[in-house]
């Protein structure tokens, strides 16, 4: 393989992350607990976009469990969002890891 193929190769590559990344952007992925009472939506890029709180897990008598409830489906929609990503740049190279991506 020349050295003029790999440079192609690279630019293809390049321009399929940025496509990928510019997906991943719009992608939303959701993540829930509770039973579904406490549902986060985030971003393919990670970045968390709307919380829904049922009102039935509201009770001021036991705010510890809802603060549990809420980082539980923050968790589980990023859980979510990082697999969804994975799986794209894994598509673009292979599944070869490269740092950063």
């Amino acid at each position: 393989m020349g050295m003029a193929n790999l440079q192609r190769m690279a630019q293809q590559m390049q321009q399929e992350m940025l496509r990928v990344q510019a997906e991943l952007e719009t992608t939303i992925v959701e993540g829930s607990s509770g039973g579904g009472v406490v549902r986060a939506t985030a971003t393919g890029k990670q970045e968390l976009v709307s919380l829904t709180i049922d009102p039935s897990a509201v009770d001021p008598t036991d705010v510890d469990m809802l603060q549990d409830l809420v980082v539980a489906a923050v968790n589980d929609a990023l859980r979510a969002s990082r697999e969804v990503a994975e799986a794209k740049m894994a598509a673009v190279t292979g599944g070869l890891r490269i740092p950063g991506m």
